[in-house]
């Protein structure tokens, strides 16, 4: 079966989408193929980085409503085991952070580098709209970091990232994480490990009786 991941990768609740499908793939005995599908949240460029708490209190009604959020989302990613460290965070446009996963999907390190990405933006504070910054992060997953960083210079990938977004929006996804199994099955949400489990079980099913 292959399964389609759409998210941002500076997207809490992606971050949890992942691991929990991680877990139902675990205890799914079914072949599966995994690709990563680049969404954004925000396009906006980032010229600086700054705090994530500040920019979410702009955008969300003030710092209050903000860390309400984020307290929120930090406490049910740390009952599944991830933590999320929300002081440290900065904002980044994460178009580049998606060419560099597409980048790793052909060297074979996409799932090592999305987890890169997720942690580093989530626990280290690390901005990873910064070019150099990303290098670096692929060097620490076995890439070659100054080739990356060729990579990145340049606009290779550049019209496949944006024309993969623009199929996202036309795919009518407005909001991520959203799963898609073979190819027309859509899960959205950070859905609980066994919910997962049972969508991969019954797509398997729907799947076989079509053959």
């Amino acid at each position: 079966m292959e399964i389609d991941i759409y998210a941002d990768l500076v997207c809490p609740w992606c971050y949890l989408g992942k691991h929990r499908l991680e877990q139902a793939l675990a205890s799914y005995d079914g072949e599966v193929t995994v690709r990563y599908r680049p969404f954004q949240l925000d396009p906006s460029p980032v010229p600086e980085p700054r705090p994530l708490v500040e920019a979410m209190g702009a955008k969300f009604g003030g710092p209050e409503r903000a860390r309400q959020m984020l307290d929120h989302v930090t406490a049910v990613a740390a009952g599944d085991g991830l933590r999320l460290d929300f002081d440290r965070a900065v904002i980044a446009n994460t178009f580049d952070a998606h060419r560099l996963v597409s980048y790793a999907t052909d060297h074979g390190r996409a799932a090592e580098m999305v987890e890169a990405l997720y942690q580093a933006h989530f626990a280290r504070g690390v901005d990873i709209g910064s070019r150099e910054s990303l290098a670096t992060l692929a060097g620490e997953v076995g890439l070659d970091a100054t080739d990356v960083r060729r990579f990145l210079d340049s606009d290779e990938r550049t019209a496949d990232i944006t024309a993969d977004l623009a199929a996202a929006r036309g795919l009518g996804i407005t909001s991520v994480p959203t799963f898609v199994l073979a190819g027309k099955y859509a899960v959205s949400g950070a859905q609980e490990t066994q919910t997962l489990l049972a969508a991969l079980a019954e797509v398997e099913q729907r799947e076989a009786a079509t053959r």
